[in-house]
């Protein structure tokens, strides 16, 4: 698949400053939500849940997967990256496939085996991820180096530390060994159905979207906006790194 690129000829009649207005506008938006959440974070209600239950508990961890990926804004700002430009849904069922294989592998194995590093840095690459899939939806890597990065590996690799990260937070809270490995799977399901959930209100939005005159002239801005996001979740999490 060859995503389309902006080219100079789609300048703003406001100028330079429109260039600039969406990335200022998502940082801000940013700045007030990030001050009360961590990307993959847990509900304090949640944690303690976690924590306490022991053996298999399968319709709970099926709940905890799908919560937290319905309200996982990072997962959800690259899911929306990947399936920006992707208009037969053969190719938003392979993309949103491969993302969902790196994610469930890391997750799993990243839990069972007790591997981890630094959530902040995990979580810096992931908002790497959503500055990547902006720049190449912007055609920025065809103009700067004049290659087209492989889409689907980079979808593939980045859902492997989606995954990572998620299953170094769930670590902090030491789950018993007892139904680990179930309790893993169906948590992974839930994850699975958040997404797909998730997917879904994305794609209505989207296709309302692309319907209207409005879908070319502003995928500049909203990809501009992404990527400003993806930069402040960026400098957020390398700022909780060398401040702990």
């Amino acid at each position: 698949m060859h995503l389309p690129f902006f080219k100079a000829s789609w300048r703003s009649p406001l100028g330079p400053w429109s260039y600039f207005r969406p990335l200022l506008v998502s940082q801000s938006l940013f700045l007030i939500f990030c001050a009360s959440a961590f990307a993959h974070g847990v509900a304090e209600g949640d944690k303690g849940y976690i924590q306490e239950i022991t053996g298999v508990n399968l319709l709970p961890f099926v709940y905890l997967g799908a919560k937290h990926m319905v309200t996982g804004y990072d997962h959800l700002l690259f899911l929306f990256g990947v399936i920006f430009f992707l208009y037969k849904l053969k190719h938003v069922a392979i993309y949103v496939s491969l993302f969902a294989l790196g994610h469930s592998t890391t997750l799993l194995a990243g839990v069972f085996f007790g591997a981890s590093v630094s959530s902040y840095l995990i979580d810096a690459i992931i908002a790497l991820s959503i500055v990547y899939k902006a720049l190449d939806n912007l055609g920025a890597f065809q103009r700067w180096f004049g290659v087209q990065p492989n889409t689907k590996a980079a979808t593939l690799v980045f859902g492997l530390f989606h995954g990572f990260g998620l299953a170094t937070k769930i670590q902090e809270f030491e789950l018993s060994r007892d139904g680990l490995l179930p309790n893993l799977l169906a948590f992974n399901v839930g994850v699975e159905m958040g997404q797909l959930l998730a997917l879904f209100a994305i794609l209505i939005a989207m296709g309302y979207w692309r319907r209207t005159s409005s879908f070319l002239r502003h995928a500049y801005t909203a990809n501009v906006a992404l990527m400003g996001a993806g930069f402040l979740l960026l400098g957020y999490q390398l700022t909780g790194y060398f401040v702990s």
